[in-house]
């Protein structure tokens, strides 16, 4: 395999890395919440063979893998030897999900490994219009979290619904029915609100946390663009692959607007490395937004302006 390398102030080569690579397994999703438009990418699910090659691709760039971009993770048949093909080849995975299929899963993935992390989003439920029995939803989450505490997996519930600097009453409503059942779960003497910050988790048991934060917007080219100035970590901490294995630069686009290349055609690290890869890495060096999806993407705007 060939490794492109930067060249450090030293005039050292070095291999660009990452805190975490992103490898959607499934771009197929059992909701339809209101917050995460469906993807019009052809629906897939990753085969073992090709999710092994990813890994030996990426194995030099990163130790941490994301099993999502779009798509419910836990769709995939064999999440299970998704994770052993991890374990195996020294990776450490966090998988982000809605919740809904964690007892359908539960062992194929309860005490797995390679399993770092698991954030469950809650804001699914009342996102998705045809949900039902909250209660139900969230005591088969609950009750693989409790079998979960053996293995010190870590857990997020996130609730990412907070409009701006507000929650509307029906949303604060759904949310204190929620965050009383998880405060009721661990013996909390507090509610969580009066501890939680936008954006920030609050630690409300050993390795189980709750994030709050705004609403969830996905960047979209039918945005209005702004000035384009500010930075961002995309090809910094960070790097995705799409189910069809076309790389992009983060795991916020979706539909892969920003098509670096295809693991499948050309090898991550040339990907990473090639001539629009660096001009979004430079740009951002220079704080400026070289992509148009980029100028268009809310989320750039929280590192700064």
């Amino acid at each position: 395999m060939r490794f492109d390398y930067l060249v450090n102030g030293n005039g050292e080569a070095t291999l660009r890395t990452f805190k975490k690579v992103y490898i959607e397994i499934t771009s197929v999703c059992n909701l339809a919440c209101s917050f995460c438009p469906p993807t019009a990418r052809a629906k897939g699910l990753i085969k073992v063979e090709q999710f092994n090659k990813i890994l030996d691709e990426i194995r030099p760039h990163t130790k941490y893998i994301y099993l999502h971009v779009k798509g419910e993770p836990l769709l995939h048949p064999r999440i299970d030897q998704l994770l052993d093909a991890a374990h195996a080849k020294g990776f450490k995975v966090n998988i982000t999900t809605n919740g809904t299929l964690i007892k359908k899963n539960r062992e194929k993935i309860l005490g797995k490994p390679a399993l770092r992390q698991i954030n469950f989003s809650l804001h699914s439920f009342d996102g998705h219009e045809g949900s039902e029995n909250r209660e139900k939803y969230l005591e088969d989450i609950l009750d693989f979290v409790r079998d979960s505490r053996e293995y010190n997996t870590i857990i997020s519930y996130r609730l990412w619904n907070l409009q701006q600097d507000h929650v509307s009453d029906v949303a604060a409503r759904r949310n204190r029915e929620t965050l009383e059942i998880l405060e009721n779960e661990y013996h909390l003497d507090y509610r969580i609100e009066e501890k939680v910050e936008p954006g920030k988790g609050v630690k409300i048991a050993p390795h189980v946390y709750l994030n709050q934060d705004h609403e969830f917007r996905w960047p979209s080219l039918l945005e209005p663009e702004d000035e384009g100035k500010g930075f961002c970590h995309a090809l910094r901490s960070q790097a995705a692959i799409l189910v069809d294995g076309t790389v992009v630069p983060c795991c916020l686009d979706g539909e892969g607007v920003i098509n670096l290349g295809n693991v499948h055609e050309k090898s991550f690290s040339d990907i990473v490395e090639g001539e629009r890869a660096n001009k979004i890495v430079e740009g951002f060096s220079r704080r400026e937004a070289v992509e148009e999806l980029c100028r268009k993407c809310g989320y750039r705007q929280k590192f700064g302006m």
